[in-house]
């Protein structure tokens, strides 16, 4: 189900947003917006794993943070 919202963004992100458009990347601004809030809530699911690792302690195998950011972003993106 689909609902219809009324946003105002920046020149600088109509820009954007009309360029992804318009260079046939993505069929509609909506479609933009879509990509860009489906990564950002992947940010946000990695944001809480993290947050959550840090809580639990480390294990025995201790990993540098951007080691295991970096493989929590390849996850994420498959």
């Amino acid at each position: 189900m689909t609902q219809a919202i009324s946003i105002e963004v920046t020149e600088v992100h109509a820009k954007a947003i009309e360029e992804a458009v318009s260079s046939g990347q993505f069929a509609s601004a909506s479609e933009v917006l879509r990509a860009a809030l489906r990564a950002w809530l992947r940010e946000r699911e990695i944001d809480d794993l993290v947050d959550e690792g840090v809580r639990s302690g480390f294990g025995p195998d201790d990993r540098p943070i951007d080691s295991v950011l970096k493989e929590a972003r390849a996850v994420a993106r498959d």
